[in-house]
């Protein structure tokens, strides 16, 4: 994600417009991508989740001449996903982009850090993104790896329909910085005192 989110910074152009919800998904843009202008990103101060694309779809219908991508956790997307509807009725073409690690994982992580090894209810059962965006009639891709990235969001950016790119990421690689064995591992180690 740290190579995707630095890509993302050296291609979008200025006026981009990145929208987000609360997760540790967001963290990548955060460290990698830097915003070049007063008011470029449209994220809640609440934590609240599923921000992402509700926010892009309202975005892009205020400023249609602009990129807008909407960065979503698999969690988050998953709670307004059907904001997809909407981006085709009205003509939203936006780029959302869904980082797949198929949990809740900044519940996961707090549940590694305070309880190592004893996680409750943060696994998901995911669709298939990809093809649940061509359920509605937008665009829909699967990345699996870095190098699919780049050509799948050249596309998006030439589509003239909203498109979901998913990326599929391994749980692991929880934060920029960290792993979720290592904070499985730090916490245990603390508690052994």
């Amino acid at each position: 994600m740290g190579e995707i989110a630095a890509w993302l910074n050296k291609t979008l152009p200025d006026d981009a417009l990145i929208c987000n919800g609360a997760g540790n998904y967001a963290t990548w843009m955060h460290r990698y991508f830097q915003y070049r202008g007063y008011r470029n990103q449209l994220a809640p101060t609440s934590g609240s989740m599923g921000y992402g694309l509700p926010s892009a779809v309202a975005a892009k219908l205020v400023h249609p001449d602009r990129v807008v991508v909407s960065m979503n956790g698999d969690g988050c997307f998953m709670m307004h996903g059907q904001e997809l509807a909407t981006a085709m009725q009205y003509g939203a073409n936006i780029i959302a982009i869904v980082i797949n690690n198929g949990m809740l994982g900044t519940i996961r992580m707090h549940q590694e850090r305070e309880y190592p090894g004893r996680t409750a209810n943060t696994g998901l059962r995911n669709p298939d993104f990809a093809a649940l965006a061509r359920a509605y009639g937008a665009n829909g891709e699967t990345v699996t790896s870095t190098e699919q990235f780049q050509p799948a969001f050249e596309r998006a950016l030439a589509a003239n329909l909203p498109t979901v790119i998913e990326i599929k990421i391994d749980p692991e690689a929880i934060t920029p910085v960290t792993t979720l064995t290592a904070i499985r591992e730090a916490a245990l180690a603390k508690a052994a005192g």
